[in-house]
This record gives C-alpha cells, structure tokens and sequence, in this order.
C-alpha cells in the first residue's frame, strides 16, 4: 500500500503535552512555548505542534490538523524524528498505532489483498514481520478463494499467521524507526 505522497495528514493522535514546552529548553519559562507530539493517522508521521492558547491536549487525543480552522492546534511545527520524541511519547507511540489500525482497518486490508511480488524472489508481504514463504502463499491461496474482509478474518483464515494487526503495527514501528528503507504503510 503506497501512500499518497500529496494528501498531507489531516488528524494527528496526540503522543505527548508539555504545558511547559520542552525541559532542556534553555529559555526562561515565560518565553517557551507549549509542545504537542503527535502521530499522523493516515501516514504515521510523527509531528510536532504548537496548540492553541488555553488549550490542554490528552494522550491518545484526535486533533484535526488539516487546513482551514482548527479547533485545539494552533501550528504544525512539521516532522521530528524519533529520537526527538520524550519517554512519555514514546511509550505512547505502540499504544496509538494500534489505536489508529483498528480505526481503519480497510487500507491494511486491501494491502493483504493486493499485495505483489517485489523481485521474482522477494514479495511484499514477505516484509511483514513474522510472514516467510510459507505464510505468504497461505494469504496468497487464501485470497485467491475469497478476498479478505477485515483483519479478523485473515487471522481465521490462515492458519498459524500471528495476529495481523500486531504484524501490522509491528510493520509500522520497523518503518518509523527506519529499520528498512522500503515503506509500505509510512512515508
């Protein structure tokens, strides 16, 4: 599934609130500003935003980021890596991948459905975690049958997969962290 390079992310899940900005800011604390973390829903960007004044965001929060008026975030500040995130965020991130997978759960779906081969000796569902060959040609015959219809019923169609959500967000967590340059879910 190759995300849609144009669409910029339109709703972000908050990871992390610091009231009081960043702590090794060296700034006075009347001039920092407060710092949102938050993980992009469509495409799993990690962001970082400036809310509104007043404004007091939850963990695992929806905000809409799009254009036009927004109701809790004033700025987008733009991407942060990983590394950049606080403890907190990053404990959070696992927790708000799976979140935003269940939510929608038809690209991730489609992916298991329309998956191609890469190379003659490589395809891409080879590149979720715990799927070799011969899961592969399980999903493969599976779909061939009848295409999926939810993650569910991959789980209960082939046999001995793990969990596909779990694969799915563990797929994410690899991208995010930049452990293969190939992006299936990520960009």
């Amino acid at each position: 599934m190759e995300p849609d390079k144009r669409t910029p992310e339109q709703y972000a899940v908050v990871l992390d609130f610091l009231p009081n900005g960043y702590p090794f800011d060296k700034r006075p604390s009347h001039k920092k500003t407060p710092i949102v973390q938050a993980l992009g829903t469509s495409h799993f960007t990690l962001l970082e935003m400036s809310p509104k004044e007043g404004v007091f965001l939850q963990p695992h929060e929806q905000v809409y980021i799009g254009e036009g008026l927004r109701d809790k975030v004033q700025h987008v500040l733009g991407r942060i890596p990983l590394s950049k995130l606080t403890q907190t965020a990053k404990a959070e991130l696992e927790f708000a991948i799976t979140e935003v997978v269940s939510k929608n759960e038809k690209p991730f779906v489609e992916f298991f459905n329309k998956a191609q081969p890469l190379t003659t000796r490589m395809h891409q569902l080879e590149l979720l975690p715990g799927v070799g060959k011969k899961h592969m040609w399980e999903i493969i015959e599976a779909r061939q049958v009848k295409l999926f219809e939810s993650l569910a019923d991959i789980k209960a169609r082939v046999r001995l997969l793990p969990d596909a959500k779990k694969v799915i967000v563990r797929r994410i967590l690899l991208e995010i962290e930049e452990q293969d340059k190939r992006k299936l879910f990520t960009d």
